[in-house]
């Protein structure tokens, strides 16, 4: 078996990408057309998803979000990101997405949550994979903003919504600034999780740690700053979500050998893999395993790792875990002996 096909084939939990993200470039331009409006810069399939600075990229997003207006177009976004996740081996997900950039445009909350969670159930019907929701706040708002998004979440809750994230641009936008939409969110039962330590300081992951009562890292990448933090982290079992495409094209350039995420996996921190944005930054859950082996070292006993951390990290029952890593462990093992007996 080809390493491609094994990358492809092994289950995967998805824990870090977003449903904006993960509208391709062709369905942008459908739902322009729908509504009526031009892409910005005279913007095409091929050069839509195309910026300079991550400032840019979120332009981009913003603008995608915006033109996702009524129940049909969250249904759509919602099941084509979801199948091509399980034409990759995806079988749980997690997923991000940013209700603020859709209210600010003018899309009432529940429209949104309505075709989303319309678009997931068809999509397990269909397919047989399995996605929940996690509200992102906009942390470059106001902190008043995000908790009235939160009202909403709550007011209109789904069951498949289970969990608050934090993201948008970190620098300058510590998390502390939103600590009371996560503390009203864990009175309410919500998981929580962040991005952090993108572009900003190792303090942050504490602060989401201790302040913000997340469960896991987004990213995390800075936390090697910090040596005592990387042994708390390590000893604690925190588990890191990373993205080697997306943050190697914003962030860290392209030497992908020298990423972080090399470091961190030596370091004994716990990561999973995924693959944030796929189409706005041309990659997809296959893919950002394919960079993680051939640039940062990882084996197969790396990879299979992985796929544990995110069930181990990922908020189904316990008992779901366990049967997952049960099973799915088996199913790996018995790809890898393939993959071995492989000339070459």
């Amino acid at each position: 078996m080809e390493l491609s096909e094994y990358l492809r084939r092994i289950p995967k939990v998805s824990l870090h990408c977003h449903l904006e993200g993960s509208v391709q470039a062709a369905t942008v331009v459908e739902l322009a057309r729908k509504h009526g409006e031009a892409l910005p810069g005279g913007r095409t399939v091929e050069n839509l998803y195309d910026y300079p600075d991550i400032l840019e990229f979120l332009k981009v997003y913003t603008m995608v979000a915006g033109l996702m207006r009524d129940h049909d177009d969250f249904h759509r976004a919602a099941y084509e990101t979801l199948q091509e996740a399980r034409e990759h081996g995806v079988r749980y997900r997690e997923m991000f997405w940013s209700p603020m950039a859709h209210m600010g445009a003018g899309v009432p909350y529940a429209t949104a949550a309505d075709g989303l969670v319309a678009g997931i159930r068809d999509a397990e019907t269909d397919m047989g994979i399995q996605c929940r929701l996690i509200a992102d706040i906009d942390r470059m708002q106001e902190p008043e903003a995000g908790l009235e998004m939160l009202d909403q979440v709550l007011e209109h809750r789904r069951p498949e919504l289970i969990g608050l994230g934090l993201d948008y641009a970190e620098a300058g936008n510590p998390p502390e600034k939103h600590w009371k939409a996560f503390a009203r969110a864990a009175r309410a039962g919500l998981h929580r999780t962040a991005h952090s330590c993108e572009d900003a300081p190792a303090r942050n992951v504490e602060t989401c740690l201790d302040l913000l009562g997340c469960e896991r890292i987004d990213h995390g990448y800075h936390v090697l700053e910090d040596d005592s933090l990387v042994r708390r982290c390590a000893g604690e079992g925190v588990l890191f979500t990373c993205a080697p495409v997306s943050t190697a094209w914003v962030y860290f350039g392209n030497d992908l050998a020298n990423h972080p995420i090399k470091t961190m996996v030596k370091e004994g921190l716990k990561i999973m893999l995924d693959c944030d944005d796929p189409p706005m930054f041309g990659t997809n859950p296959s893919n950002d395993y394919a960079v993680a082996v051939e640039h940062m070292g990882l084996g197969p006993e790396e990879v299979r790792e992985t796929v544990m951390n995110a069930i181990d990290g990922c908020w189904l029952d316990d008992t779901s875990k366990r049967r997952m890593r049960r099973d799915w462990g088996r199913e790996i093992d018995a790809l890898t002996v393939q993959l071995d007996a492989s000339p070459g």
